[in-house]
């Protein structure tokens, strides 16, 4: 049975993620580690062989993605499709700040109902769709090949769910780091996860 290995990576830090600003589809430019860690998972993708190169049309994914393109020759092309969740009136905002703002719709996003929408934003459910279904496209389009897809925190998480069949409102037991690569596989019309949370390329990375 032949597999598409999709890796995964997510960007490098942000100016806001450094902030703890909540970003959505809103963007923050990277820092200069998220600069050193995007050059050390390219470091790392040119020991790879992989066959196309694919991005969150965010900013600070599509930035992480160039500079992958320029070390290996991939062009990116990018997909709104794999952006982060859309989170409407949050955006921008430390959590404190949301707290006060807007108490009632934050308990509620704390609930982790899959399908609360954030004012201005969109569920979770539909988020997790909108870029599993994105992933599965990629993955038949490019059976029996490599493909790395520069995205976000979320997307990875939706997707790291949906492999392992854990619910989107169970409490997450697991991290996601900007620039980690994560290596997931698709065939018969099931995912399965290889490689997740990889950040040994990092070590080289100046803080």
């Amino acid at each position: 049975m032949e597999r598409t290995h999709v890796i995964v990576v997510r960007h490098g830090e942000t100016k806001w993620n450094t902030e703890r600003r909540f970003q959505g589809h809103l963007d923050s430019p990277l820092t200069q580690k998220g600069l050193s860690q995007a050059q050390a998972l390219t470091r790392r993708l040119t020991n790879q062989r992989f066959s196309a190169l694919y991005s969150s049309d965010l900013g600070r994914a599509y930035q992480t993605a160039q500079i992958i393109s320029a070390a290996t020759g991939r062009g990116v092309v990018s997909d709104a499709k794999l952006r982060e969740r859309n989170l409407g009136i949050f955006q921008g905002l430390r959590s404190e700040e949301i707290k006060t703002a807007y108490p009632e719709e934050y308990e509620i996003y704390r609930s982790r109902d899959p399908d609360h929408v954030i004012p201005g934003g969109e569920s979770l459910r539909h988020q997790v769709e909108r870029n599993i279904g994105c992933f599965e496209e990629l993955a038949r389009k490019h059976v029996g090949e490599s493909i790395v897809v520069v995205t976000h925190g979320g997307v990875l998480s939706g997707l790291f769910r949906h492999t392992l069949s854990i619910p989107l409102q169970a409490p997450r037991r697991f991290e996601f780091m900007n620039s980690s690569l994560n290596v997931f596989a698709y065939g018969e019309g099931y995912w399965s996860l290889r490689t997740w949370g990889d950040i040994s390329h990092l070590d080289a990375a100046t803080d």
